[in-house]
Protein backbone atom coordinates (compact mmCIF):
# COMPACT_ATOMS: atom_id res chain seq x y z
CA UNK A 1 0.00 0.00 0.00
CA UNK A 2 1.91 3.14 -0.91
CA UNK A 3 1.79 6.97 0.23
CA UNK A 4 -0.15 7.99 -2.60
CA UNK A 5 -2.92 6.05 -2.73
CA UNK A 6 -3.47 6.22 1.60
CA UNK A 7 -5.93 9.22 2.12
CA UNK A 8 -5.42 11.91 4.72
CA UNK A 9 -6.46 10.99 8.06
CA UNK A 10 -8.87 13.18 10.30
CA UNK A 11 -8.16 12.96 14.60
CA UNK A 12 -6.49 10.24 16.28
CA UNK A 13 -3.06 10.39 18.05
CA UNK A 14 0.21 9.79 16.29
CA UNK A 15 2.12 7.07 17.03
CA UNK A 16 5.76 7.26 17.50
CA UNK A 17 7.66 6.27 13.96
CA UNK A 18 9.09 2.55 14.55
CA UNK A 19 12.50 1.70 12.79
CA UNK A 20 11.49 -2.17 12.52
CA UNK A 21 8.38 -1.23 11.19
CA UNK A 22 7.60 0.14 7.92
CA UNK A 23 4.11 0.48 7.77
CA UNK A 24 2.84 2.10 11.15
CA UNK A 25 -0.26 4.62 12.24
CA UNK A 26 -0.23 7.30 10.45
CA UNK A 27 0.44 11.03 12.75
CA UNK A 28 -2.26 13.33 12.46
CA UNK A 29 -1.19 17.37 13.18
CA UNK A 30 -3.06 17.85 16.97
CA UNK A 31 -3.51 21.95 15.66
CA UNK A 32 -5.49 20.59 12.99
CA UNK A 33 -9.31 21.28 13.66
CA UNK A 34 -12.04 18.66 14.87
CA UNK A 35 -14.62 17.57 12.21
CA UNK A 36 -17.53 19.56 12.62
CA UNK A 37 -21.12 17.76 12.38
CA UNK A 38 -23.40 18.98 9.48
CA UNK A 39 -25.66 21.84 9.89
CA UNK A 40 -28.68 20.03 11.48
CA UNK A 41 -27.41 17.00 12.95
CA UNK A 42 -28.36 15.10 15.90
CA UNK A 43 -26.21 14.86 19.21
CA UNK A 44 -26.13 11.20 17.94
CA UNK A 45 -24.44 12.29 14.70
CA UNK A 46 -22.47 14.55 16.70
CA UNK A 47 -21.13 12.15 19.07
CA UNK A 48 -20.54 9.53 16.09
CA UNK A 49 -17.79 12.26 14.43
CA UNK A 50 -16.31 12.46 17.65
CA UNK A 51 -15.08 8.67 17.44
CA UNK A 52 -12.53 8.23 14.87
CA UNK A 53 -12.98 5.67 11.73
CA UNK A 54 -16.59 6.33 11.81
CA UNK A 55 -17.84 8.56 9.62
CA UNK A 56 -14.50 9.66 8.81
CA UNK A 57 -11.25 7.97 7.05
CA UNK A 58 -9.22 7.48 10.57
CA UNK A 59 -6.52 4.96 8.99
CA UNK A 60 -4.81 5.26 12.27
CA UNK A 61 -7.87 4.09 15.00
CA UNK A 62 -9.10 2.06 11.82
CA UNK A 63 -6.15 -1.02 12.14
CA UNK A 64 -4.25 -2.16 14.99
CA UNK A 65 -0.80 -2.71 15.00
CA UNK A 66 -0.52 -6.22 14.20
CA UNK A 67 -2.72 -5.56 11.34
CA UNK A 68 -0.80 -2.79 9.64
CA UNK A 69 2.22 -5.59 9.92
CA UNK A 70 0.35 -8.16 7.91
CA UNK A 71 0.02 -5.46 5.47
CA UNK A 72 3.71 -4.16 5.38
CA UNK A 73 4.24 -8.25 5.08
CA UNK A 74 2.01 -8.93 1.99
CA UNK A 75 3.85 -5.74 0.44
CA UNK A 76 7.17 -7.08 -0.08
CA UNK A 77 8.63 -7.19 -2.75
CA UNK A 78 8.16 -11.28 -4.78
CA UNK A 79 10.07 -11.49 -7.83
CA UNK A 80 7.99 -11.93 -11.03
CA UNK A 81 8.96 -14.16 -14.46
CA UNK A 82 11.22 -11.04 -15.63
CA UNK A 83 13.04 -11.15 -12.34
CA UNK A 84 13.98 -14.63 -12.51
CA UNK A 85 17.07 -15.37 -14.78
CA UNK A 86 16.45 -19.33 -14.14
CA UNK A 87 12.88 -19.19 -13.36
CA UNK A 88 11.41 -21.31 -10.82
CA UNK A 89 8.62 -23.82 -11.99
CA UNK A 90 6.85 -24.41 -8.56
CA UNK A 91 6.89 -20.21 -7.76
CA UNK A 92 5.54 -19.45 -11.81
CA UNK A 93 2.65 -21.97 -11.08
CA UNK A 94 1.94 -21.33 -7.50
CA UNK A 95 -1.54 -19.65 -7.46
CA UNK A 96 -0.78 -17.90 -4.11
CA UNK A 97 2.46 -16.81 -5.22
CA UNK A 98 1.39 -15.44 -8.83
CA UNK A 99 -1.59 -13.43 -6.63
CA UNK A 100 0.59 -11.88 -4.32
CA UNK A 101 2.75 -10.40 -7.45
CA UNK A 102 -0.93 -9.33 -8.52
CA UNK A 103 -1.42 -7.29 -5.57
CA UNK A 104 1.98 -5.74 -6.04
CA UNK A 105 2.08 -5.02 -9.28
CA UNK A 106 -1.30 -3.25 -9.85
CA UNK A 107 -4.84 -2.17 -8.19
CA UNK A 108 -6.25 -4.76 -10.20
CA UNK A 109 -4.97 -8.04 -9.74
CA UNK A 110 -7.31 -9.77 -12.30
CA UNK A 111 -5.66 -7.60 -15.37
CA UNK A 112 -2.47 -8.67 -13.73
CA UNK A 113 -3.29 -12.47 -14.09
CA UNK A 114 -4.41 -12.57 -17.06
CA UNK A 115 -0.53 -11.16 -18.27
CA UNK A 116 0.84 -14.32 -16.44
CA UNK A 117 1.58 -17.13 -17.79
CA UNK A 118 -0.03 -20.77 -15.87
CA UNK A 119 -1.47 -18.13 -13.34
CA UNK A 120 -4.80 -19.52 -12.13
CA UNK A 121 -7.90 -17.72 -10.99
CA UNK A 122 -7.33 -15.86 -7.63
CA UNK A 123 -9.05 -17.69 -4.66
CA UNK A 124 -10.53 -15.23 -2.41
CA UNK A 125 -10.15 -18.03 0.63
CA UNK A 126 -6.28 -18.02 0.64
CA UNK A 127 -5.19 -15.83 3.21
CA UNK A 128 -2.18 -14.98 0.81
CA UNK A 129 -4.60 -12.48 -0.72
CA UNK A 130 -5.90 -10.77 2.59
CA UNK A 131 -4.88 -9.79 6.16
CA UNK A 132 -4.97 -13.32 7.59
CA UNK A 133 -2.22 -14.80 8.77
CA UNK A 134 -1.79 -18.76 7.82
CA UNK A 135 -1.03 -19.30 11.17
CA UNK A 136 -4.22 -18.10 13.24
CA UNK A 137 -7.45 -20.53 13.26
CA UNK A 138 -10.82 -19.27 12.18
CA UNK A 139 -11.81 -18.73 15.74
CA UNK A 140 -9.18 -16.07 16.46
CA UNK A 141 -6.66 -17.81 17.84
CA UNK A 142 -3.73 -18.79 17.30
CA UNK A 143 -2.58 -22.55 18.53
CA UNK A 144 1.09 -23.69 19.39
CA UNK A 145 2.95 -26.43 17.41
CA UNK A 146 2.35 -28.34 20.71
CA UNK A 147 -2.08 -27.20 20.23
CA UNK A 148 -2.21 -28.32 16.77
CA UNK A 149 -0.45 -31.60 17.35
CA UNK A 150 -2.96 -32.44 20.35
CA UNK A 151 -6.08 -31.46 17.71
CA UNK A 152 -4.75 -33.74 15.09
CA UNK A 153 -4.35 -36.98 17.94
CA UNK A 154 -7.91 -36.00 19.06
CA UNK A 155 -9.05 -36.25 15.14
CA UNK A 156 -6.67 -38.97 14.46
CA UNK A 157 -8.05 -41.13 17.65
CA UNK A 158 -11.48 -40.18 17.27
CA UNK A 159 -11.20 -41.61 13.28
CA UNK A 160 -9.45 -45.03 14.37
CA UNK A 161 -11.97 -45.43 17.23
CA UNK A 162 -15.18 -44.60 15.78
CA UNK A 163 -14.53 -46.53 12.44
CA UNK A 164 -13.82 -49.84 14.15
CA UNK A 165 -17.41 -50.68 15.45
CA UNK A 166 -19.29 -48.97 13.39
CA UNK A 167 -17.61 -50.58 10.29
CA UNK A 168 -17.36 -54.39 12.35
CA UNK A 169 -21.50 -53.75 13.11
CA UNK A 170 -22.55 -52.09 9.81
CA UNK A 171 -20.59 -54.27 7.23
CA UNK A 172 -19.95 -57.72 9.07
CA UNK A 173 -22.57 -58.40 12.47
CA UNK A 174 -25.77 -56.69 11.29
CA UNK A 175 -25.47 -57.93 7.43
CA UNK A 176 -24.97 -61.60 9.71
CA UNK A 177 -28.15 -61.11 12.12
CA UNK A 178 -30.70 -59.94 9.12
CA UNK A 179 -29.93 -62.83 7.79
CA UNK A 180 -30.85 -64.81 10.59
CA UNK A 181 -34.07 -63.08 10.65
CA UNK A 182 -34.32 -64.07 7.10
CA UNK A 183 -32.44 -65.35 4.55
CA UNK A 184 -33.83 -64.71 1.24
CA UNK A 185 -34.84 -61.06 2.43
CA UNK A 186 -31.22 -59.97 3.85
CA UNK A 187 -30.45 -57.89 0.70
CA UNK A 188 -33.73 -55.49 1.41
CA UNK A 189 -33.50 -55.45 5.07
CA UNK A 190 -30.09 -54.37 4.92
CA UNK A 191 -30.84 -51.84 2.16
CA UNK A 192 -33.64 -50.72 4.49
CA UNK A 193 -31.65 -50.05 7.45
CA UNK A 194 -29.08 -48.51 5.99
CA UNK A 195 -31.45 -46.03 4.08
CA UNK A 196 -33.89 -45.22 7.10
CA UNK A 197 -30.86 -44.85 9.02
CA UNK A 198 -29.09 -42.31 6.76
CA UNK A 199 -31.87 -40.32 6.34
CA UNK A 200 -32.11 -39.71 10.01
CA UNK A 201 -28.50 -38.81 10.04
CA UNK A 202 -28.61 -36.86 7.36
CA UNK A 203 -31.57 -34.66 9.19
CA UNK A 204 -28.98 -35.11 12.59
CA UNK A 205 -25.75 -33.39 11.05
CA UNK A 206 -27.74 -30.71 10.00
CA UNK A 207 -29.97 -29.45 12.63
CA UNK A 208 -27.38 -30.27 15.10
CA UNK A 209 -24.32 -28.83 13.21
CA UNK A 210 -26.60 -25.68 13.22
CA UNK A 211 -27.18 -25.93 16.39
CA UNK A 212 -23.50 -26.02 17.44
CA UNK A 213 -23.25 -22.96 15.59
CA UNK A 214 -25.67 -21.36 17.17
CA UNK A 215 -24.47 -23.05 21.39
CA UNK A 216 -22.96 -20.27 23.56
CA UNK A 217 -21.12 -21.88 26.75
CA UNK A 218 -18.49 -21.62 28.85
CA UNK A 219 -17.62 -25.40 27.32
CA UNK A 220 -17.55 -23.45 23.84
CA UNK A 221 -19.87 -24.40 21.30
CA UNK A 222 -18.24 -27.97 19.44
CA UNK A 223 -17.38 -29.93 23.02
CA UNK A 224 -20.98 -30.42 24.62
CA UNK A 225 -22.34 -31.43 21.77
CA UNK A 226 -19.59 -34.12 20.98
CA UNK A 227 -19.64 -35.63 24.20
CA UNK A 228 -23.29 -36.20 24.35
CA UNK A 229 -23.96 -36.89 20.86
CA UNK A 230 -21.06 -39.85 21.77
CA UNK A 231 -23.23 -41.06 24.71
CA UNK A 232 -26.62 -41.41 22.81
CA UNK A 233 -25.06 -43.12 20.30
CA UNK A 234 -23.54 -45.87 22.50
CA UNK A 235 -26.46 -46.29 24.49
CA UNK A 236 -28.32 -46.99 21.30
CA UNK A 237 -25.92 -49.48 20.00
CA UNK A 238 -26.28 -51.43 22.83
CA UNK A 239 -29.42 -51.83 23.15
CA UNK A 240 -29.58 -53.42 19.29
CA UNK A 241 -28.13 -56.41 21.66
CA UNK A 242 -32.17 -57.02 23.48
CA UNK A 243 -33.79 -56.92 19.75
CA UNK A 244 -31.68 -59.17 17.70
CA UNK A 245 -34.49 -61.04 16.35
CA UNK A 246 -36.86 -58.19 16.32
CA UNK A 247 -36.10 -56.37 12.57
CA UNK A 248 -38.18 -53.06 13.70
CA UNK A 249 -36.30 -53.50 16.68
CA UNK A 250 -32.98 -53.33 14.68
CA UNK A 251 -34.70 -50.66 12.39
CA UNK A 252 -35.23 -48.58 15.62
CA UNK A 253 -32.30 -48.57 17.72
CA UNK A 254 -30.02 -48.25 14.43
CA UNK A 255 -31.83 -45.45 13.69
CA UNK A 256 -31.06 -43.83 17.26
CA UNK A 257 -27.64 -44.98 16.31
CA UNK A 258 -26.99 -42.79 13.76
CA UNK A 259 -28.84 -39.83 15.09
CA UNK A 260 -26.26 -40.00 18.16
CA UNK A 261 -23.16 -40.46 15.73
CA UNK A 262 -23.90 -37.82 13.85
CA UNK A 263 -24.81 -35.18 16.46
CA UNK A 264 -21.46 -36.27 17.68
CA UNK A 265 -19.82 -36.06 13.99
CA UNK A 266 -21.27 -32.41 12.88
CA UNK A 267 -19.78 -30.26 15.68
CA UNK A 268 -16.30 -32.73 15.36
CA UNK A 269 -15.80 -31.99 11.79
CA UNK A 270 -16.34 -28.19 12.34
CA UNK A 271 -13.39 -28.07 14.35
CA UNK A 272 -11.40 -28.19 11.76
CA UNK A 273 -12.72 -25.76 10.26
CA UNK A 274 -12.53 -23.76 13.83
CA UNK A 275 -9.35 -24.01 15.62
CA UNK A 276 -6.82 -25.61 12.73
CA UNK A 277 -4.96 -23.16 10.84
CA UNK A 278 -4.64 -23.64 7.17
CA UNK A 279 -1.20 -23.54 8.04
CA UNK A 280 -1.62 -27.29 9.17
CA UNK A 281 -4.84 -28.31 8.03
CA UNK A 282 -3.72 -30.27 5.18
CA UNK A 283 -1.65 -32.64 7.41
CA UNK A 284 -4.23 -32.66 10.11
CA UNK A 285 -6.94 -33.55 7.67
CA UNK A 286 -4.43 -36.55 6.40
CA UNK A 287 -3.82 -38.07 9.92
CA UNK A 288 -7.91 -37.71 10.33
CA UNK A 289 -8.14 -39.45 6.73
CA UNK A 290 -4.99 -42.26 8.05
CA UNK A 291 -7.34 -42.73 11.18
CA UNK A 292 -10.64 -43.54 9.09
CA UNK A 293 -9.28 -45.72 6.66
CA UNK A 294 -7.14 -47.59 9.31
CA UNK A 295 -10.39 -47.79 11.55
CA UNK A 296 -12.33 -48.66 8.85
CA UNK A 297 -10.01 -51.83 7.25
CA UNK A 298 -9.62 -52.45 11.26
CA UNK A 299 -13.53 -52.81 11.60
CA UNK A 300 -13.68 -55.56 8.42
CA UNK A 301 -10.86 -57.40 10.20
CA UNK A 302 -12.46 -57.27 13.90
CA UNK A 303 -15.95 -58.07 12.67
CA UNK A 304 -15.36 -60.82 10.51
CA UNK A 305 -13.04 -62.25 13.41
CA UNK A 306 -16.30 -61.49 15.50
CA UNK A 307 -18.86 -63.48 13.15
CA UNK A 308 -16.45 -66.86 13.34
CA UNK A 309 -17.09 -66.87 16.82
CA UNK A 310 -20.55 -67.48 16.36
CA UNK A 311 -23.61 -65.25 18.46
CA UNK A 312 -21.60 -64.96 21.55
CA UNK A 313 -19.06 -62.63 18.84
CA UNK A 314 -21.87 -60.95 17.43
CA UNK A 315 -23.22 -60.04 21.02
CA UNK A 316 -19.65 -58.96 21.93
CA UNK A 317 -19.72 -56.94 18.76
CA UNK A 318 -22.54 -54.66 20.06
CA UNK A 319 -21.55 -54.29 23.62
CA UNK A 320 -17.94 -53.31 22.03
CA UNK A 321 -19.60 -50.63 20.11
CA UNK A 322 -21.31 -49.61 23.37
CA UNK A 323 -18.08 -48.81 25.14
CA UNK A 324 -16.27 -47.14 22.32
CA UNK A 325 -18.95 -44.62 21.74
CA UNK A 326 -20.01 -43.41 24.90
CA UNK A 327 -16.70 -42.79 25.79
CA UNK A 328 -15.13 -41.43 22.68
CA UNK A 329 -16.50 -37.85 22.98
CA UNK A 330 -15.40 -37.32 26.58
CA UNK A 331 -11.47 -38.84 25.13
CA UNK A 332 -11.16 -36.53 22.66
CA UNK A 333 -12.19 -33.55 24.17
CA UNK A 334 -9.97 -33.99 27.01
CA UNK A 335 -6.84 -34.76 24.67
CA UNK A 336 -7.73 -31.31 22.57
CA UNK A 337 -6.59 -28.13 24.16
CA UNK A 338 -9.79 -26.87 25.83
CA UNK A 339 -11.84 -25.53 23.97
CA UNK A 340 -12.45 -21.49 24.76
CA UNK A 341 -15.64 -20.11 26.52
CA UNK A 342 -18.04 -17.97 24.12
CA UNK A 343 -20.59 -16.93 26.01
CA UNK A 344 -19.80 -13.58 25.05
CA UNK A 345 -19.42 -14.23 21.43
CA UNK A 346 -22.45 -12.28 19.25
CA UNK A 347 -25.70 -14.09 18.22
CA UNK A 348 -28.34 -12.87 16.15
CA UNK A 349 -31.46 -13.00 18.82
CA UNK A 350 -32.49 -16.48 18.44
CA UNK A 351 -35.88 -16.86 16.80
CA UNK A 352 -37.75 -19.36 14.69
CA UNK A 353 -36.83 -17.54 11.61
CA UNK A 354 -33.58 -17.32 12.59
CA UNK A 355 -33.63 -21.35 13.04
CA UNK A 356 -35.15 -21.80 9.72
CA UNK A 357 -33.01 -19.56 7.75
CA UNK A 358 -29.65 -20.95 9.23
CA UNK A 359 -30.90 -24.11 7.83
CA UNK A 360 -30.44 -22.63 4.52
CA UNK A 361 -27.60 -23.64 2.45
CA UNK A 362 -25.11 -21.51 1.08
CA UNK A 363 -25.78 -19.44 -2.30
CA UNK A 364 -24.12 -18.76 -5.33
CA UNK A 365 -21.70 -21.48 -4.04
CA UNK A 366 -21.03 -23.88 -7.02
CA UNK A 367 -17.64 -25.25 -5.98
CA UNK A 368 -19.61 -25.84 -2.64
CA UNK A 369 -21.91 -28.18 -4.36
CA UNK A 370 -19.59 -30.06 -6.96
CA UNK A 371 -17.92 -30.97 -3.89
CA UNK A 372 -20.43 -32.78 -1.84
CA UNK A 373 -22.05 -34.64 -5.27
CA UNK A 374 -18.76 -35.10 -5.69
CA UNK A 375 -18.13 -36.81 -2.40
CA UNK A 376 -21.78 -38.20 -2.46
CA UNK A 377 -21.24 -39.90 -5.30
CA UNK A 378 -17.55 -41.41 -4.34
CA UNK A 379 -18.12 -42.76 -1.02
CA UNK A 380 -21.75 -44.11 -2.53
CA UNK A 381 -19.98 -46.06 -4.81
CA UNK A 382 -17.85 -47.73 -1.86
CA UNK A 383 -20.63 -48.32 0.47
CA UNK A 384 -21.96 -50.18 -2.71
CA UNK A 385 -19.14 -52.86 -2.80
CA UNK A 386 -18.42 -52.16 1.62
CA UNK A 387 -21.65 -52.47 3.03
CA UNK A 388 -22.43 -56.00 1.37
CA UNK A 389 -18.90 -57.25 1.83
CA UNK A 390 -19.80 -60.54 3.85
CA UNK A 391 -23.01 -60.97 0.78
CA UNK A 392 -20.67 -60.77 -1.71
CA UNK A 393 -17.93 -63.22 -0.59
CA UNK A 394 -21.01 -65.66 0.13
CA UNK A 395 -22.34 -65.51 -3.15
CA UNK A 396 -20.47 -63.63 -5.78
CA UNK A 397 -16.86 -65.30 -4.65
CA UNK A 398 -17.74 -68.06 -3.04
CA UNK A 399 -21.90 -69.15 -4.28
CA UNK A 400 -22.81 -72.50 -2.52
CA UNK A 401 -19.98 -73.03 -0.75
CA UNK A 402 -20.93 -73.47 3.26
CA UNK A 403 -17.40 -74.23 4.38
CA UNK A 404 -17.26 -70.53 5.94
CA UNK A 405 -14.75 -69.08 3.89
CA UNK A 406 -15.79 -66.11 3.38
CA UNK A 407 -14.93 -64.47 7.00
CA UNK A 408 -11.42 -65.56 6.40
CA UNK A 409 -11.67 -63.80 2.90
CA UNK A 410 -12.79 -60.20 4.08
CA UNK A 411 -10.05 -60.72 7.63
CA UNK A 412 -7.56 -60.87 4.97
CA UNK A 413 -8.83 -58.26 2.81
CA UNK A 414 -8.81 -55.63 5.65
CA UNK A 415 -5.27 -56.59 6.30
CA UNK A 416 -3.91 -55.48 2.49
CA UNK A 417 -6.48 -52.45 2.75
CA UNK A 418 -4.82 -51.68 6.03
CA UNK A 419 -1.19 -51.73 5.06
CA UNK A 420 -2.14 -49.57 1.78
CA UNK A 421 -4.31 -47.07 3.05
CA UNK A 422 -2.33 -46.27 5.13
CA UNK A 423 0.74 -45.01 3.53
CA UNK A 424 -1.68 -43.61 0.98
CA UNK A 425 -3.42 -41.77 3.64
CA UNK A 426 0.11 -40.92 6.07
CA UNK A 427 1.76 -39.66 2.66
CA UNK A 428 -1.15 -37.87 0.44
CA UNK A 429 -1.61 -35.50 3.55
CA UNK A 430 1.81 -33.90 3.51
CA UNK A 431 1.95 -34.13 -0.23
CA UNK A 432 -1.00 -32.15 -1.22
CA UNK A 433 0.23 -29.46 1.58
CA UNK A 434 3.69 -29.47 -0.24
CA UNK A 435 2.41 -29.24 -3.46
CA UNK A 436 -0.71 -26.80 -2.80
CA UNK A 437 -3.23 -29.06 -4.70
CA UNK A 438 -6.67 -30.84 -3.33
CA UNK A 439 -8.77 -31.32 -6.43
CA UNK A 440 -6.50 -33.66 -8.97
CA UNK A 441 -5.53 -35.66 -5.98
CA UNK A 442 -9.04 -35.93 -4.96
CA UNK A 443 -9.83 -36.81 -8.54
CA UNK A 444 -7.23 -39.19 -9.41
CA UNK A 445 -7.93 -40.90 -5.73
CA UNK A 446 -11.59 -41.84 -7.53
CA UNK A 447 -10.48 -42.77 -10.44
CA UNK A 448 -7.94 -45.14 -8.69
CA UNK A 449 -10.97 -46.62 -6.93
CA UNK A 450 -12.72 -47.38 -9.85
CA UNK A 451 -9.71 -49.41 -11.31
CA UNK A 452 -9.66 -51.36 -8.25
CA UNK A 453 -13.64 -52.36 -8.74
CA UNK A 454 -12.78 -53.92 -11.67
CA UNK A 455 -10.73 -56.34 -10.57
CA UNK A 456 -13.63 -58.46 -9.31
CA UNK A 457 -15.28 -58.18 -12.68
CA UNK A 458 -11.95 -59.16 -14.47
CA UNK A 459 -11.33 -62.22 -11.75
CA UNK A 460 -14.40 -63.13 -10.10
CA UNK A 461 -12.66 -65.47 -7.41
CA UNK A 462 -10.78 -64.26 -4.14
CA UNK A 463 -7.66 -62.74 -6.02
CA UNK A 464 -9.77 -60.71 -7.59
CA UNK A 465 -11.38 -59.66 -4.15
CA UNK A 466 -7.71 -59.26 -2.82
CA UNK A 467 -6.88 -57.15 -5.80
CA UNK A 468 -9.79 -54.83 -5.18
CA UNK A 469 -8.61 -54.39 -1.46
CA UNK A 470 -5.03 -53.39 -2.30
CA UNK A 471 -5.88 -51.04 -5.42
CA UNK A 472 -8.88 -49.46 -4.18
CA UNK A 473 -7.90 -49.18 -1.02
CA UNK A 474 -5.15 -47.33 -2.07
CA UNK A 475 -7.13 -45.16 -4.17
CA UNK A 476 -9.57 -45.02 -0.66
CA UNK A 477 -6.85 -44.07 1.32
CA UNK A 478 -5.39 -40.84 -0.38
CA UNK A 479 -9.27 -39.94 -0.77
CA UNK A 480 -9.61 -39.45 2.43
CA UNK A 481 -6.18 -38.18 3.77
CA UNK A 482 -7.19 -34.85 1.42
CA UNK A 483 -10.82 -34.67 0.81
CA UNK A 484 -12.00 -33.19 4.28
CA UNK A 485 -9.13 -30.33 3.62
CA UNK A 486 -10.58 -29.97 0.16
CA UNK A 487 -14.30 -29.66 1.46
CA UNK A 488 -13.61 -26.77 4.40
CA UNK A 489 -11.32 -25.03 1.26
CA UNK A 490 -14.58 -24.88 -0.42
CA UNK A 491 -17.12 -23.38 2.58
CA UNK A 492 -18.21 -19.94 1.68
CA UNK A 493 -18.64 -18.88 5.32
CA UNK A 494 -16.10 -19.67 8.09
CA UNK A 495 -18.90 -18.06 10.52
CA UNK A 496 -21.74 -20.94 9.43
CA UNK A 497 -18.58 -23.97 9.49
CA UNK A 498 -21.04 -26.21 11.46
CA UNK A 499 -23.64 -25.57 9.15
CA UNK A 500 -22.48 -25.97 5.72
CA UNK A 501 -19.74 -28.70 6.91
CA UNK A 502 -23.31 -30.66 8.06
CA UNK A 503 -24.38 -30.35 4.82
CA UNK A 504 -21.24 -31.17 3.31
CA UNK A 505 -21.47 -34.50 5.51
CA UNK A 506 -24.46 -35.26 3.96
CA UNK A 507 -21.84 -37.02 1.62
CA UNK A 508 -21.50 -39.69 4.24
CA UNK A 509 -25.26 -40.45 5.01
CA UNK A 510 -26.70 -40.12 1.53
CA UNK A 511 -23.81 -42.45 0.08
CA UNK A 512 -25.25 -44.57 2.30
CA UNK A 513 -28.13 -44.39 1.14
CA UNK A 514 -27.10 -44.94 -2.26
CA UNK A 515 -24.99 -47.85 -1.98
CA UNK A 516 -27.59 -49.63 0.08
CA UNK A 517 -30.47 -48.81 -2.31
CA UNK A 518 -28.64 -48.93 -5.51
CA UNK A 519 -27.01 -52.67 -4.57
CA UNK A 520 -30.49 -54.38 -3.19
CA UNK A 521 -32.33 -52.92 -6.00
CA UNK A 522 -29.83 -53.96 -8.73
CA UNK A 523 -29.78 -57.04 -6.61
CA UNK A 524 -33.61 -58.01 -6.54
CA UNK A 525 -33.78 -56.67 -10.08
CA UNK A 526 -31.54 -58.82 -11.42
CA UNK A 527 -33.35 -62.50 -9.03
CA UNK A 528 -36.19 -61.31 -10.59
CA UNK A 529 -35.08 -61.11 -14.55
CA UNK A 530 -33.45 -64.71 -13.73
CA UNK A 531 -36.27 -66.23 -12.25
CA UNK A 532 -34.16 -67.41 -9.02
CA UNK A 533 -34.55 -66.87 -4.98
CA UNK A 534 -30.93 -67.20 -4.50
CA UNK A 535 -28.44 -64.34 -4.94
CA UNK A 536 -26.18 -64.86 -8.36
CA UNK A 537 -23.14 -63.59 -9.03
CA UNK A 538 -24.51 -62.11 -12.10
CA UNK A 539 -26.26 -59.46 -9.79
CA UNK A 540 -23.13 -58.41 -7.79
CA UNK A 541 -21.11 -58.12 -11.41
CA UNK A 542 -23.62 -55.41 -12.56
CA UNK A 543 -22.88 -53.91 -8.78
CA UNK A 544 -19.87 -53.67 -9.41
CA UNK A 545 -20.11 -51.65 -12.80
CA UNK A 546 -22.54 -49.47 -11.31
CA UNK A 547 -19.80 -48.35 -8.49
CA UNK A 548 -17.55 -47.92 -10.86
CA UNK A 549 -19.26 -45.64 -13.31
CA UNK A 550 -20.34 -43.32 -10.09
CA UNK A 551 -17.17 -43.26 -8.56
CA UNK A 552 -15.87 -41.86 -12.50
CA UNK A 553 -18.71 -39.28 -12.32
CA UNK A 554 -17.48 -37.91 -8.72
CA UNK A 555 -13.76 -37.33 -10.05
CA UNK A 556 -15.28 -35.50 -13.00
CA UNK A 557 -17.64 -33.39 -10.97
CA UNK A 558 -14.69 -32.58 -8.34
CA UNK A 559 -12.36 -31.21 -11.59
CA UNK A 560 -15.25 -28.49 -12.01
CA UNK A 561 -13.64 -27.00 -9.06
CA UNK A 562 -12.58 -23.52 -9.73
CA UNK A 563 -10.98 -21.42 -6.42
CA UNK A 564 -9.17 -25.09 -5.06
CA UNK A 565 -6.31 -25.97 -7.16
Amino acid sequence: MSEDCMPPAEGGEGVEDDPDVSMTRPAVDPSAPAPQAAPGASEADVEREKVPGITSLDIGHAFTQEQFESVDRLTEPIPTRDDLPEADPDTIKNADVQNVVAATDTSAPATALSNVAGAEALNPESAFNDMRDPMVAADGSRPSRGDVLRLGIGFTLSAVLCAIPWVALNSIILPAVLENINSGAKESMLGIVNAVGSIVALLANIIFGTFSDLTRSKWGKRSPWIIAGGIVAGLSVGAVVLVQHSFGGILFFWCMAQMGYNIMLAPFVATMSDRVPDKFRGRVSGFYGAGIAAGQTLGSFVGARLLDQGQTGMDAGWFMGMGVFCLIGIIVVAVWPRERNNEDEPREKFSARMLLMSFRPPRHAPDFYYALVGRTLMMGGYWMINSYQLYIAQDYVYPGDDSGKAPALIATMSVVTLVVSLVAALGAGPLTDKIGRRKLPVALASCLFAVGAAMPLLFPNAVGMLLFAAIAGLGYGTYNAIDQALNVSVLPNPEEAGKDLGILNLANTLSTVIGSIFTSVIVVIVKAVMGVSGTPREAYAVVFIVAIVIVLIAAWLIMRIKKVK
